[in-house]
């Protein structure tokens, strides 16, 4: 992709390193420096016996006496400069997806509400909970935003065989998507569907509106290519090949257990390649109507 010199989003919360960083407060920091004295004498093991009483008593009555004296001071987190080339191609990713979809929401008489990406590393809070990376990136209905550690792209590489940055900024896109179905009512209407009605029911309408997503980051592909000339040679199948990857019958064969449909969340392989392809070659979110498709 040719994405180096063009412009950054403002939209990036950079949460990078608060996973691993200690949550208790700066009455533990004093504890600490007090030990040594306190286990040298015969009269500190008695104070530290006395503090454990009152520390175990204030706890029972919802007290967190660690926490007096406030937060520890942060470290400041320090990053390679591939993991900084990282961060600054998703910000450009998505500013690139803020201009398509401020076009295509002004075609419907409608503002665009750009949504903020929460870069993290390990572990985060969102207003749908809290995630280990391991869950990958996701995008929070209930705030609005889309949270992504960079460190799932060494595994969409190493471990999922989808290389190359055309890659990567489709997984940003995808993610967009499901904000652009939040701001048309797609995804509550989805959910109000599923309500009551059993898992596999639930699941088709997972995927259908996953593949939807994959539909809307093709016609953002289309945009960054027809109006600013962002795609080099090979960039397309990069993101069909990651579209590929991600498929629930290749992802359920690569954990050796068997491919079972009903389980499915996403979609197989071929469905997610076919619904990116749709909208990269339309460039027209009008033609992502995967629910009233046949899939």
């Amino acid at each position: 992709m040719d994405w180096r010199g063009r412009r950054q989003s403002s939209n990036i919360e950079d949460r990078r390193g608060q996973g691993m960083q200690a949550s208790t407060g700066g009455g533990l920091m004093l504890l600490m420096r007090l030990l040594p004295w306190l286990l040298r004498s015969r009269t500190g093991r008695l104070v530290l016996g006395l503090g454990v009483v009152v520390f175990v008593g204030a706890r029972m009555a919802g007290i967190d006496l660690l926490q007096l004296g406030g937060p520890m001071p942060q470290q400041t987190a320090r990053f390679s400069a591939e993991e900084q080339q990282l961060a600054e191609f998703v910000s450009v990713v998505l500013a690139d997806t803020e201009e398509t979809w401020q076009a295509q929401f002004s075609k419907l008489g409608k503002r665009y509400e750009e949504p903020v990406l929460v870069l993290f590393s390990q572990r985060v809070s969102s207003a749908c909970g809290s995630a280990s990376s391991a869950v990958g990136p996701f995008y929070c209905p209930a705030d609005r935003q889309v949270y992504l550690d960079l460190s799932f792209f060494h595994d969409l590489d190493k471990q999922l065989g989808a290389p190359g940055d055309f890659a990567q900024a489709y997984v940003v896109a995808h993610e967009v998507g499901h904000h652009i179905q939040t701001l048309l009512g797609i995804s509550q209407q989805v959910r109000a569907a599923g309500r009551g009605k059993s898992a596999s029911v639930v699941n088709a309408l997972s995927v259908r509106q996953e593949l939807q997503a994959d539909c809307l980051a093709g016609v953002w592909g289309h945009a960054a290519q027809r109006y600013r000339n962002m795609l080099e040679p090979g960039d397309l199948e990069e993101a069909l090949q990651a579209a590929s990857s991600i498929g629930d019958d290749r992802l359920q064969r690569r954990a050796g257990g068997e491919v079972v449909p009903d389980s499915f969340t996403h979609g197989t392989s071929a469905q997610r390649v076919e619904w990116f392809r749709r909208g990269f070659e339309s460039g027209d979110m009008n033609s992502c109507d995967t629910f009233s498709a046949q899939i």
